[in-house]
């Protein structure tokens, strides 16, 4: 049977995500996407239009205006697929089944808008993605399905994100919508004995402590590659880090210990780390370590803070 739907997102992932809704055929009544920025629209947008599919941008979900909007659809089921805009209490409780949202962990473990990047910051070897039924908290609704999923020594926020979680989600989510079509959906309470909330990774935890250990160090590197970048000051500038490996070696916390093609070496607290890339802050693109470090005139011996 075919569910009457809207769906609220954004990017590739939410496009991923109507484009299968279609494959079942169900009603897609709407869509909702953030405004447009710059001369691209989102990809959410070009499908649904594509598709004869009406696409709403507002500015908020706030206010009455876009709950009596989708109300007046009368949906089954609103889906929430890769969204950092609040939806509030007043637009999920609409659809006659309720709400479902997408999120990048297990809950209730990281909940939260940069649940990756604490997973790898804090050096977790598992993470999981949820879809859970949605309500007025944050990320605490009731669990409607989990997968787990291995997080590699190496994986970066990037490479986690579009490598495991974007396929892995696409098809919880998708998986989700069918159950609840077969009316088989569970809602699992979450536990919050095992409940954590982070913040947004933003620059006032991105900041390298080379005091720390090199395991430490690089998991802060991976974990804000590609946003926010973990940074270093070199010469009072600073120097944001990418791609990085743990590495043998030692010496004084922060001197640079090799620097060639390949990359750039740093001492830590017991042992060393590897980056292939780095970016000076207000210059838009990574380039190779070597390169950006020739350009601020360091070299072997010299200290990073």
């Amino acid at each position: 049977m075919a569910l009457r739907l809207v769906l609220i997102g954004q990017a590739a992932f939410a496009e991923q995500v109507l484009r299968g809704l279609l494959e079942r055929r169900h009603d897609i009544l709407a869509v909702y996407c953030p405004p447009d920025r710059g001369s691209r629209p989102d990809p959410l947008k070009t499908l649904a239009l594509a598709s004869s599919i009406p696409c709403r941008q507002p500015a908020s979900y706030k206010g009455e205006a876009v709950r009596a909007e989708i109300a007046a659809l009368a949906p089954d089921l609103l889906i929430l697929a890769y969204v950092t805009q609040i939806v509030p209490a007043s637009v999920i409780e609409v659809p006659r089944l309720g709400s479902i949202c997408f999120h990048p962990s297990l809950l209730p473990r990281y909940r939260g808008g940069s649940a990756i990047n604490w997973a790898l910051i804090n050096g977790e070897a598992v993470t999981g993605i949820s879809v859970f039924w949605t309500d007025a908290g944050i990320d605490t609704g009731p669990v409607l399905l989990q997968r787990e999923i291995p997080i590699g020594p190496d994986d970066t926020a990037g490479t986690l994100y579009y490598g495991k979680v974007f396929p892995a989600g696409i098809a919880l989510v998708l998986e989700s919508v069918d159950l609840i079509d077969a009316g088989t959906a569970p809602r699992i309470p979450q536990d919050e004995s095992r409940a954590s909330y982070d913040p947004l990774c933003r620059d006032q935890h991105a900041s390298i402590d080379w005091a720390r250990s090199a395991a430490r160090v690089h998991d802060l590197i991976r974990g804000c590659d590609p946003q926010p970048g973990a940074y270093t000051l070199a010469r009072a500038t600073r120097l944001r880090l990418y791609e990085s490996r743990r590495a043998d070696g030692g010496g004084a916390l922060g001197t640079i210990l090799a620097l060639d093609a390949g990359g750039m070496t740093v001492a830590a607290a017991d042992g060393a780390v590897r980056v292939a890339k780095a970016r000076v802050d207000g210059t838009p693109d990574k380039r190779p370590a070597s390169e950006v470090l020739a350009s601020l005139g360091l070299r072997v011996g010299d200290r990073l803070a």
